[in-house]
């Protein structure tokens, strides 16, 4: 009876153990409000990585965009579950076959993997990245860097951006920003020309502990429109848009990395150091509850639509526009072209908007429709009655009587006026509709200029930004 009891209490103890709500250590009575995204976060709780969740770099030969920064490789077996842990391992393993190739980090030179300066370098790291990403929210590990001159990262990607939470190492040889004491937060913008450097922030944390010495929690806090970086719950740095201008970049999803690499500018890792793991015990992301059936990175112009059920190409690269089954963009018609375009510079939210350019003195509209298309299977709206809002900024000047946005599949058009609306600021405006039938699979959404609604001369322009769908409040 006595085994009996013990065993119901343990089973009831996990039981409560997994159905326990946790939070951010900045925020443990969660008076943010933050909901845990589940498909993204991960406990390490079974034996072996969920594959539903990560991409195991090197795993079946497959890499996505790169196999590591040379002289070391990303390989799958340096990648572990153990004790409710997640182990990437560095190794020395010259009897490892590294791939014949190079890597070139930019103005941080090149190397050959598994070879240093024509001398053997057979070490052995590893890497993990999420196949879900997300945009804004709370995302935080605890965790612990090997002790070796080896990377201990936590960092994400998305288009044209990229976010290190940290970048740490538990036993440099030399170096300044990354020490045993220290942890490195920086931000990358990815839009072509990507040249290097391409940081637009940097936050150099020192800190009263070796980071290979014990777990501690790191954090960052993403907003719309600002960042803020947690350690152990304390926050150590915040910034906002308005401190970096158009260097915000952090506007689109992004997917979350571990890793550990070899930076050999702080030095290499000596064979008598090896093995090391990299630890986290828990990847935690957290979101706030968001009505809008649009997704803001789309329709805030800020880069592409994302079909997550499609597999990411393992060669995109963050900096590519290149349309896929993954990511798609807003359609314009080369006609269209001459009067809409996707500015970067006026914006209510991110740092783009889509530009009506307006007609000079002696122009005509050269088309019947000037048109920005979504990709089909954008829209996913059910039927029922909704608030359509969007920012407007008008200039002075002959203004477009209407502007008209419209669902495709089935068709439903949403006339805007845009006559006595205030000029020179950026303004909300609201309509309600009613959608009597759900949007088909293929439904695609429609931003247009109808050519009888444009002034025969100098017509204004004017941009678009934000464009939201709630359901309408009873």
């Amino acid at each position: 009876m006595k085994n009996i009891l013990i065993a119901i209490f343990s089973i009831s103890g996990c039981i409560a153990q997994q159905t326990k709500k946790v939070f951010p250590a900045s925020d443990p009575n969660n008076e943010g409000g933050w909901v845990l995204n589940k498909e993204v976060s991960d406990e390490f709780e079974g034996k072996e990585l969920d594959r539903s969740k990560w991409f195991i770099e090197g795993e079946h030969g497959d890499y996505y965009i790169w196999k590591g920064r040379a002289p070391s490789q990303f390989v799958p077996h340096n990648v572990r579950v153990e004790n409710r842990k997640l182990k990437l391992r560095t190794a020395w393993e010259p009897k490892y076959e590294f791939i014949q190739e190079s890597y070139t980090d930019g103005a941080m030179g090149t190397a050959k993997y598994g070879e240093y300066k024509e001398e053997p370098m057979p070490v052995t790291t590893a890497a993990v990245i999420t196949k879900k990403r997300f945009l804004n929210g709370y995302m935080e590990v605890k965790s612990k860097s090997g002790n070796a001159a080896i990377t201990a990262a936590f960092w994400g990607i998305g288009y044209e951006q990229e976010l290190d939470v940290f970048e740490q190492m538990g036993n440099p040889k030399k170096g300044e920003k990354i020490t045993a004491t220290s942890s490195l937060a920086t931000a990358h913008d990815w839009s072509p020309p990507a040249q290097r450097p391409t940081n637009v922030f940097q936050h150099v944390e020192h800190l009263p502990y070796r980071t290979a010495d014990d777990f501690h929690i790191y954090g960052a806090d993403w907003g719309e429109d600002y960042l803020s970086i947690y350690i152990d719950g304390q926050l150590v740095h915040h910034f906002t848009q308005d401190d970096v201008g158009l260097d915000w970049v952090l506007n689109n999803p992004m997917e979350v990395w571990l890793d550990s690499e070899i930076f050999f500018w702080l030095g290499m890792p000596h064979k008598e150091e090896l093995p090391v793991d990299f630890e986290i015990e828990y990847l935690r992301v957290w979101q706030k509850p968001n009505d809008n059936l649009l997704a803001r990175q789309f329709y805030g112009f800020e880069g592409p639509m994302l079909y997550e059920e499609q597999p990411r190409p393992l060669k995109m690269v963050p900096e590519s526009s290149e349309t896929n089954d993954y990511q798609k963009f807003w359609e314009i018609d080369s006609l269209s072209s001459k009067y809409f375009s996707i500015v970067e510079g006026d914006y209510a939210t991110g740092v783009n908007s889509l530009r009506f350019s307006g007609l000079g003195k002696n122009e005509k509209l050269e088309t019947d429709n000037v048109i920005a298309l979504s990709p089909a299977g954008a829209i996913n709206i059910p039927q029922g009655t909704y608030e359509l809002s969007l920012n407007l900024w008008l200039d002075q000047g002959r203004p477009v009587k209407q502007l008209h946005l419209s669902f495709e599949n089935p068709k439903l058009d949403i006339p805007i006026d845009l006559t006595g609306l205030e000029r020179r600021q950026w303004i909300s405006v609201k309509k309600t509709f009613l959608k009597a039938e759900a949007s088909s699979t293929n439904d695609r959404f429609k931003i247009e200029v109808r050519k009888v609604d444009v002034p025969d001369k100098k017509a204004t322009p004017f941009f678009i930004d934000t464009i939201e769908i709630r359901p309408k409040q009873k």
